[in-house]
């Protein structure tokens, strides 16, 4: 048995099938992965997220302390609410996790993936040591993702004038207390929506006032599929601590001017040696479903291989990341010993249900 989040028994009422996620008994989906998909893309889901890790940090140091944990660089949150996304390296440059981080009135909140909870706790208390910084894990928060172009509508006309009125003065990647909830422009699909951090007890009432509203429940399989059309990475898949920000299409997440972090030296290395592997996009317009790990190949030499994949259901065809070999030519991927054509695309694949990757 696996942790379970607040509000486990009610996704078994709505008849969730209920799989192992980074030891989390997590729904996979309510019946159809494909409707619920279809059902952020056009309207409105919400998907339990409370497996995701919620740390506040504090104290005199915490800007100087998390300037020099993350890639990116905090120094740019100059006001209350501001959000960035980063990747937290080791001193080799390897992506230890990916996060987001929220400027706070008294510090910063970071949200950290459920798989590295104890390696990611283990390693930011490490290195507080000779810094006036503390680390408070949030375990008492569920989270609630709702998304889709009618979620923040939906959403406002539950959760009362209070809540509400957060809600309308948020933009993408803000997020501001109200009340004992802390409300999120932010998301894992591509699509408009909130996520929402509160107390157990709320989640249950805001999840069933939701259902009643005719907002979709949604598993972590459809979560897999809108994030993969929005060119999102998951962690353990796309990047991991063998591969770089710059390996895993993540360059923009690292601030190399008058900022110094774990990881930096090695970052600096890499660029001078130049970076031969790059995280790309693969679009399969032939019958056939590209998966985690089939080969990929240049002029019959093999580059690569996928590290996500699946049939897109907004685009109709097959779409994929895959780490390659920098270069030049055709591509080609291996799927049961059959080799077909592929492009190369730049992620996004879609976005607010429509396509727009571009081919040559």
């Amino acid at each position: 048995m696996g942790h379970k989040t607040p509000i486990y028994e009610l996704h078994l009422e709505q008849g969730a099938k209920i799989v192992d996620f980074g030891g989390w008994d997590m729904p996979i989906h309510y019946g159809s992965q494909v409707e619920e998909h279809h059902a952020v893309r056009n309207d409105a889901g919400v998907c339990d997220v409370s497996h995701m890790t919620i740390v506040d940090l504090t104290g005199a140091d915490a800007t100087v302390w998390l300037r020099r944990l993350i890639s990116n660089d905090v120094a740019k949150l100059t006001t209350t609410g501001k959000a960035l996304y980063s990747g937290m390296l080791n001193d080799q440059g390897g992506v230890l996790d990916d996060l987001i981080v929220y400027r706070t009135e008294s510090g910063y909140r970071i949200v950290v993936n459920c798989a590295t909870r104890e390696k990611d706790l283990a390693w930011m208390n490490e290195q507080t040591e000779g810094f006036d910084a503390v680390l408070e894990e949030r375990a008492d928060l569920a989270i609630l993702a709702v998304q889709g172009p009618a979620a923040i509508d939906k959403v406002t006309s539950l959760v009362g004038p209070g809540h509400g009125a957060v809600i309308a003065q948020l933009k993408p990647f803000v997020g501001l207390p109200s009340g004992n909830w802390f409300i999120a422009r932010t998301g894992y699909t591509g699509e408009k929506g909130v996520e929402i951090m509160l107390p157990a007890e709320d989640a249950r009432q805001l999840w069933q006032q939701l259902m009643s509203a005719g907002v979709q429940p949604v598993g972590l399989g459809a979560r897999d599929t809108l994030r993969l059309e929005a060119g999102m990475n998951l962690y353990g898949s796309d990047m991991d601590e063998s591969v770089t920000p710059y390996e895993s299409n993540m360059a923009v997440t690292v601030v190399l001017e008058d900022h110094d972090f774990i990881g930096k030296a090695a970052l600096q290395a890499q660029l001078a040696q130049g970076v031969s592997r790059q995280l790309v996009g693969l679009v399969m317009l032939e019958r056939g479903v590209l998966r985690a790990h089939y080969p990929v190949f240049r002029n019959n030499v093999q580059v690569g291989e996928i590290t996500s994949g699946a049939h897109s259901p907004t685009l109709g065809h097959s779409i994929a990341l895959a780490r390659i070999e920098t270069g030049e030519g055709d591509l080609e991927v291996e799927i049961r010993n059959k080799r077909l054509p592929v492009k190369q695309v730049n992620p996004p694949f879609a976005r607010n249900g429509k396509q727009v990757y571009k081919l040559d």
